[in-house]
């Protein structure tokens, strides 16, 4: 014998609610203040750790390791944030391109940790560049995923 008790809910209140969740559709654009504010973090984490290099006391190799590393990530990061919202799109998305762009972008992380580990800089200084890579690959995600919004919607109105 199976009791119902107050607090049960029915199976046709379970289907209206994923029906509702199914035909939901997504038509609002990202804020300018949010926008300005996926930018200003971009910018901010780039110029930083850029600024960052030039004052440093390293040689330049060193320096261009770490600038190369902050390109890296930066593309590998959008690139996840491409293929993931690709994905959730129903665009295809290869699942060599699809791990690819995870490993690229864990293998980016890795290698900025590493280079700052065995670096001979200051406690600080390590917090510094890896706060403002952080950052960066951020920001970079959510400048992206406002482009691509905006975009979609764009297109949606049309």
């Amino acid at each position: 014998m199976e009791y119902k008790f107050s607090n049960d809910v029915s199976e046709d209140t379970v289907n209206k609610k994923l029906e509702k969740k199914e035909n939901r559709v997504y038509d609002q654009k990202p804020t300018p203040a949010f926008i300005s504010a996926s930018w200003s973090a971009l910018f901010i984490g780039m110029i930083s750790f850029c600024i960052g290099l030039w004052n440093a006391d390293m040689m330049l190799n060193e320096k261009g390791y770490y600038f190369t590393i902050l390109l890296f990530g930066l593309f590998s990061a959008v690139s996840v944030q491409k293929s993931v919202r690709d994905r959730l799109e129903n665009i295809p998305v290869t699942d060599i391109y699809y791990g690819i762009s995870w490993f690229t972008t864990i293998a980016s992380i890795l290698l900025l940790i590493i280079g700052l580990w065995n670096a001979d800089l200051e406690l600080s200084e390590k917090g510094f560049y890896g706060m403002s890579f952080t950052l960066s690959l951020f920001a970079a995600i959510a400048v992206q995923k406002n482009t691509r919004d905006k975009k979609f919607i764009e297109n949606s109105e049309q």
